[in-house]
């Protein structure tokens, strides 16, 4: 009995493909989980609005724009672009506090 190539070939393209689904389940097995608000304190968000000292601000990792309360003196301002650093989260509000440039 002769197996034919087509044969051949559709037999490799399944052990590829269940090879390949394998990797998937494996590769998301291993990925951090991050669930919750407590995931976001210490994440960097950019500023949307100027916190002066509320504002709303855009969280990286959650691609979502949050309401935002600046710590700190009530004469600190932050303008749109600059990054902070979300220190508390309560309800739907982020406390965040300016980023300090890092020197090179």
């Amino acid at each position: 009995m002769e197996i034919s190539g087509a044969v051949i070939a559709a037999i490799i393209c399944g052990v590829v493909c269940i090879g390949l689904i394998i990797y998937a389940i494996i590769r998301g097995q291993r990925r951090k989980l991050s669930t919750g608000i407590e995931d976001m304190i210490g994440k960097t968000a950019i500023v949307q609005t100027a916190l002066n000292p509320k504002g709303t601000v855009f969280v990286e990792g959650e691609g979502e724009v949050w309401s935002a309360i600046l710590e700190g003196k009530s004469n600190n301002t932050v303008e749109p672009e600059e990054e902070v650093i979300i220190t508390k989260v309560a309800g739907l509000k982020l406390w965040v506090t300016k980023k300090e440039k890092e020197e090179k």
